[in-house]
């Protein structure tokens, strides 16, 4: 199977070899698109996707993705990245530079419940999801045999709050040692600390299983079901210090009813948790979102 998916990333990385992507955020002002649009031209870009966003007030920001294709984008990576300094400086731009040959490496961390973590890799299979799922890390060992059976490695780190540091520590280091770009937490059901967390600033995407602000925290569905709600979602968000608060990237919803009990409402939930954290990702890996203070623009 490792093969099979292999030859997709292999195929994947020499068809975008010469694709490149920019994302830019900066306060609004006339000239942004038309000097960014000429560089890449006098570079020898081809503009294949542009999409924008301003907030359209006084004082507002303005954000921007552009998908290039570039003749020989491997060589002139670098000088593209020094050249383009002059603009940022000149538009006090946030910005980067990223490029679809180089995918990212992703761990998935999971804890029991298998559906999204199953999700994420079926799609890695069927060519859906362009990344390297370099590891998965548990703190129990019932995804193993699924997992190894994709010939990705399973470490088994067991995590409580009682070991929480001595957990991290060695979560850490896995991170370190499979070079790490991306962490899906797949229905990972512990609290990262804030150590963890400013460690990979906007690298870790949550799937919550509740329509956020909407029970935050455990027991969502219970709390949901017993409050009588008649809509029930699942969020995927960055995760910051804040449990649960972190900019969100994608959200969905299905209508219940009184027929419905917690474990009907779990079993419906399940299905929107794993279209909402795929997507996530999706969007993640294909350099979709630039996030500003707490919320995310998403160009999807």
């Amino acid at each position: 199977m490792k093969s099979h998916i292999q030859k997709h990333l292999t195929s994947y990385k020499e068809k975008y070899k010469n694709r490149g992507r920019l994302l830019i955020s900066c306060p609004d002002k006339p000239g942004i698109v038309a000097a960014v649009s000429t560089f890449l031209h006098e570079h020898g870009a081809n503009i294949v996707e542009s999409s924008q966003h301003s907030t359209n007030h006084e004082g507002g920001m303005f954000f921007i993705r552009f998908e290039f294709e570039c003749e020989d984008l491997l060589a002139k990576e670098v000088k593209l990245e020094e050249s383009f300094k002059k603009i940022a400086d000149t538009f006090s731009m946030n910005w980067q530079f990223t490029y679809a040959h180089n995918l990212k490496r992703t761990a998935i961390f999971v804890s029991k419940e298998p559906h999204c973590l199953l999700e994420l890799l079926w799609a890695w299979e069927s060519g859906d999801l362009m990344t390297d799922i370099a590891v998965v890390v548990s703190n129990h060992e019932d995804a193993r045999e699924v997992v190894e059976s994709f010939g990705i490695p399973f470490k088994h780190i067991p995590a409580t709050k009682d070991i929480r540091q001595e957990a991290e520590a060695k979560q850490l280091q896995v991170l370190k040692d499979y070079n790490i770009d991306v962490i899906i937490l797949a229905r990972y059901m512990q609290i990262l600390t804030p150590t963890f967390v400013a460690e990979n600033p906007y690298r870790i995407i949550n799937i919550h299983h509740s329509f956020l602000p909407a029970f935050i925290g455990a027991r969502p569905y219970e709390r949901a079901y017993q409050r009588g709600v008649k809509l029930i979602g699942a969020t995927s968000h960055y995760v910051t210090d804040d449990l649960d608060e972190g900019p969100i990237i994608e959200q969905d919803i299905e209508r219940v009813n009184h027929r419905d009990d917690a474990d009907d409402l779990k079993k419906k939930g399940r299905l929107i948790e794993r279209t909402v954290l795929a997507r996530a990702v999706k969007w993640h890996l294909e350099d979709r979102i630039l996030v500003h203070e707490n919320r995310t623009i998403v160009f999807n």
